[in-house]
């Protein structure tokens, strides 16, 4: 089994409520991806944008896109990850999805809805964590405002990979960055975050600054641009100074409750 896993990221700007649309932008960008790639990461609420009316998307729209996640999963080989819209009877979730090649897919509801945004008025917040197995190695998925919360996101399960996708604005971009490499840090774990660019139909602006960061917080990936970014994750990376710094060793110990 190989000890490297290649990620890309996908940094774009969004069709305001429009999934068809979005489904078709990020398929074409999609297929541009080469196929030595096993991991596809979209930005949150990928075929939408970050809306407070989830109410104007019809709700076939979102089995559409687990639809079409699966059949682009297969196409390339790769897992797919990103949040969109879910529907469930009369509740609305930033639902993140999971998507393997296989036909596995596994979810993540957002734990920490975004009370300034009034997300929390609008969407049903999570309260499972998922650990997701691909390729040899671990992935603790998560979305945008999450990365405000260590607590939740603290390694008390060795995982090798926290990733982050999200719709951060401009204003913000300073914690984002910062809380990115944080994280990374502090949980001797790969982090990965995936913001979008442009502006959205609320009238906030991204800049990007979707990034890659190593065990040791080193970047590896970073950009502001409209474009996919490419890294190669190493397993012997992270077991290597993991055991040689042993500080996950001396981490607390406790159990999430409520």
């Amino acid at each position: 089994m190989s000890t490297t896993l290649n990620i890309a990221l996908i940094q774009s700007n969004l069709y305001w409520e429009d999934p068809a649309k979005n489904r078709k932008m990020f398929e074409e960008k999609i297929d541009t991806i080469a196929d030595r790639v096993d991991l596809i990461v979209l930005p949150e609420m990928f075929t939408t944008g970050f809306t407070m009316k989830p109410e104007n998307i019809n709700p076939i729209e979102g089995h559409k896109t687990v639809e079409w996640m699966l059949q682009k999963a297969r196409e390339k080989d790769a897992a797919i990850i990103g949040s969109i819209i879910s529907q469930e009877e009369n509740n609305f979730y930033n639902r993140l999805w999971f998507v393997q090649p296989d036909g596995g897919m596994s979810t993540y509801d957002k734990r920490h809805t975004f009370t300034l945004a009034g997300e929390d008025k609008v969407y049903s917040k999570g309260d499972k964590k998922i650990i997701e197995y691909f390729r040899g190695f671990s992935f603790y998925p998560l979305i945008c405002y999450d990365l405000r919360f260590p607590v939740w996101s603290r390694n008390i399960e060795d995982y090798d990979v926290l990733i982050y996708v999200a719709n951060w604005p401009k204003k913000r971009i300073n914690a984002w960055d910062t809380l990115l490499k944080a994280r990374a840090i502090e949980n001797m774990a790969y982090c990965i975050g995936v913001n979008r660019i442009g502006t959205d139909g609320a009238d906030f602006e991204y800049p990007g600054h979707s990034a890659v960061y190593d065990v040791l917080g080193e970047l590896l990936a970073y950009s502001e641009a409209e474009e996919i970014l490419y890294a190669t994750l190493d397993k012997e990376h992270i077991e290597n100074t993991r055991k040689k710094l042993r500080f996950l060793e001396d981490r607390d110990s406790f159990n999430l409750i409520g």
